[in-house]
């Protein structure tokens, strides 16, 4: 019986992107593979060339589709989609990670579901995408992908870069900048990460992630909705205390 397509050659046949076999192999070849054989090419170039046809694409799409939106906020839009870890989830996505060729020392550490190593690689097929079929091929595998992760970002508002947020709140609140405790467990391959954000010289509550920026995101992201949800109650409490004050006055 006939090995099922992975999805992401699944994919591939339902947008009717074309993909050659070499640069398809070349794609999914990973350095460590191609020191433990004899040297021979690797996915470094197409990855070099993926990068810069998603960032244009994602690029132009932003620019279309949020005229209003002021250079500041596209950046953080583009930088929220555009990174390793979004990288990496749209490939766990398409279950391109049993598909990587690795040499024996990352097999032997989880290389296949590294962070590092999937957007490395889906940057490298975006690459070979674009050899095989064009601007136009590349174009209608990115926008499938990746304007419904555009759309969701824009939708989190605050929560697009909940450390910058938390900076605004600070800096408005004439407090401190923030700073963040971190802890680490886990061997090198798989580590977990475990961040507390401290403003003011109160410590909220803790984050988590693959890694130190997203546990300090969500970190940030639980101080911004305390101290938000503290400030609001500040408010309503003032706006009692006027209230009273002049009832008081007009008895």
């Amino acid at each position: 019986m006939a090995a099922q397509p992975s999805r992401f050659q699944q994919l591939l046949d339902e947008l009717g992107v074309p993909m050659g076999a070499q640069l398809f192999e070349l794609a999914l070849t990973h350095r460590s593979y191609a020191y433990e054989n004899g040297g021979i090419p690797t996915n470094e170039r197409l990855e070099f060339l993926g990068d810069a046809v998603l960032g244009i694409v994602v690029t132009e799409h932003l620019y279309s589709t949020f005229p209003e939106y002021p250079e500041g906020r596209l950046a953080k839009l583009r930088a929220a989609v555009v990174n390793a870890v979004t990288l990496a989830e749209v490939a766990r996505g398409l279950e391109i990670g049993p598909m990587v060729k690795l040499g024996r020392g990352e097999t032997t550490t989880g290389g296949h579901d590294k962070t590092s190593i999937l957007a490395d690689t889906m940057e490298a097929l975006i690459g070979a995408i674009f050899l095989t079929g064009g601007m136009e091929m590349a174009e209608r595998f990115v926008h499938h992908l990746f304007d419904p992760l555009v759309t969701q970002a824009d939708h989190l508002g605050a929560g697009l870069d909940w450390k910058t947020s938390l900076q605004e709140v600070c800096a408005n609140a004439g407090f401190p900048m923030p700073t963040y405790l971190i802890e680490d467990s886990g061997p090198d391959h798989d580590k977990h990460f475990v961040a507390r954000a401290v403003v003011n010289g109160v410590t909220y509550g803790s984050g988590e992630g693959r890694n130190k920026k997203q546990a300090e995101q969500e970190a940030a992201g639980k101080a911004f909705t305390a101290i938000q949800a503290a400030q609001a109650a500040e408010a309503t409490a003032r706006e009692e205390v006027v209230e009273q004050t002049a009832d008081a006055q007009d008895a």
